[in-house]
């Protein structure tokens, strides 16, 4: 979870400095679900990320919202698992 997580802030960071959306804070709280089998073994079967993020300009925020949802087309780490990532982001402004 921790990599997706990761993977989600640098994409999105990079998304929001091509559009010339100022980021000012960014935290992230993500969760996982998993299943194990009978053998102890387990794997994922989806992420959420829940990205909190701080802008500078109001006139933004659905912008800044909207870039959260192309974050899975460059994230490689996202493009490399084979479960469902979702995100819950928030945008606020300083």
């Amino acid at each position: 979870m921790a990599a997706i997580a990761q993977c989600h802030l640098l994409t999105y960071l990079h998304l929001c400095v091509q559009a010339g959306i100022v980021v000012i804070s960014y935290t992230d709280e993500p969760h996982g679900e998993m299943v194990t089998d009978p053998g102890g073994a387990g794997q994922f079967t989806s992420v959420t990320v829940r990205p909190r993020v701080v802008i500078t300009d109001a006139q933004r925020v659905t912008e800044a919202i909207a870039l959260h949802d192309r974050v899975g087309e460059f994230c490689f780490i996202a493009r490399s698992v084979n479960f469902p990532i979702h995100h819950e982001p928030q945008v606020t402004v300083a």
